[in-house]
């Protein structure tokens, strides 16, 4: 089809395009989306006057300004609601579900903490301008749909006296006036909307603050579910695997203790199946140990902590200072990292000994170790210390390493544990 074709194809359906917007469902829908604007916003703009006015008066006083700024506040979030229910109804605009509702207080120091927010002065804006807006945008458009009918009458008004050039001048002013009511109602109906959206819904760095709460409590879910699984294999370890192992365990060296008539070769395999046996058991308490730590739970971190330095091959000299248990994931990630940072200085450091500092200041629990070992400690160098970085950033903690050739390296964690 030729293009340039196509804008004297619209320009000969435009009269039957007008025709049809007289009955069209979104006319319709914008004209009762201005009327209702009308009634809501005019009755609003009174009532938010009325308040502001009495707030003003009594500043005398203190409790009038109280009263009538909590009310205020009750009646812009009553408005809100309704407002936004309005341009959903009638021009299907769909607003963000989120905590952006204004809570009803009286209490001065959060009814000013309210006061000051942004939102609040934007929905406050918009009930003001609406309160004019609406009345003459809803004017407009009903004066249109009434005063083009009108007009056109216009010679049946004039047959008595007898009919010259004003009355059908008027009657085609009034055909125009009445083809052009769909298009001012729904432009008229499209700006509210568009200064709706803008003063009545989110701003991009609210939307940002619901998506960082978004994230945050799903973090937060699957932290907690990771939690209870942890849990959940290190209680079906503990009751049935491990349980049963002692059971070999105890059984082999029975049968070690007292088959002394068995030839050399059988009770060197029941010697080495007795040792075997209590190998996997130590390696699976080991297991149990670091999934989830029962000392942990029943007698907290300072507990947990002197576990894990008593069993270091490194000497450990451990201060715990802390006068109340924080959050359980907050104990459990200070737990693991220590064991694992332990673990590796053990393993790796061939240091000759080794300190952990664990002191509760206000609503931050900071942890440090360090140890004289050879250093260079290279999170990416497979040794579990990206993965304690990353256990730490799961809580909001500041993981820091300094580990330079030739030693010291050094720990240290931040855990936010406000309770």
């Amino acid at each position: 089809m030729d293009i340039s074709a196509t804008p004297a194809i619209a320009w000969r359906h435009a009269p039957l395009t007008a025709v049809k917007a007289l009955w069209s469902g979104p006319t319709w829908r914008s004209l009762m989306h201005l009327v209702t604007g009308a009634v809501i916003g005019s009755a609003g703009g009174v009532v938010v006057l009325a308040l502001v006015i009495a707030g003003f008066a009594g500043l005398i006083t203190i409790v009038i300004p109280i009263f009538a700024g909590g009310a205020l506040l009750v009646v812009s979030g009553a408005l809100t609601v309704a407002q936004r229910s309005r341009h959903t109804a009638f021009q299907g605009v769909e607003w963000p579900d989120g905590p952006f509702s204004q809570a009803v207080t009286f209490a001065p120091r959060a009814l000013l903490e309210i006061l000051r927010s942004p939102r609040t002065w934007r929905q406050f804006s918009y009930h003001v301008i609406v309160a004019f807006y609406g009345f003459f945008a809803a004017f407009i458009a009903v004066a249109a749909w009434t005063m083009g009918p009108a007009m056109i009458a216009s010679p049946l008004v004039g047959i008595p006296d007898g009919l010259d050039a004003r009355h059908w001048f008027l009657c085609g002013a009034g055909v125009l006036v009445l083809l052009a009511a769909p298009w001012i109602t729904q432009g008229l109906s499209t700006l509210d909307a568009l200064i709706a959206r803008r003063l009545l819904g989110v701003t991009r760095a609210e939307q940002l603050e619901l998506r960082v709460t978004d994230l945050a409590a799903s973090r937060d879910s699957t932290v907690d579910a990771a939690d209870a699984e942890r849990r959940r294999i290190e209680r079906d370890l503990h009751d049935g695997a491990q349980q049963r192992l002692t059971s070999l365990a105890m059984n082999l060296g029975i049968a070690r203790a007292t088959l002394t008539d068995l030839p050399e070769s059988g009770t060197r395999a029941i010697e080495q199946a007795h040792e075997e046996a209590k190998q996997v058991l130590t390696d699976l308490r080991d297991l149990v140990r670091g999934l989830h730590p029962a000392v942990l739970e029943d007698r907290g971190l300072d507990a947990a902590l002197s576990a894990v330095a008593a069993r270091s091959p490194v000497p450990v000299r451990l201060r715990v200072d802390m006068n109340r248990r924080v959050a359980r994931d907050v104990e459990a990630v200070a737990y693991f990292v220590v064991s694992e940072a332990l673990t590796n200085t053990a393993r790796h450091a061939d240091a000759q000994n080794a300190a952990v500092d664990v002191e509760l200041q206000a609503d931050l629990l900071r942890v440090r170790i360090a140890d004289n070992g050879r250093g260079g400690a290279d999170p990416d160098g497979g040794t579990g210390l990206q993965g304690l970085a990353d256990r730490v950033r799961s809580v909001d903690g500041r993981f820091e390493l300094t580990s330079p050739l030739g030693g010291p390296t050094v720990i240290e964690v931040e855990l936010p544990c406000a309770s």
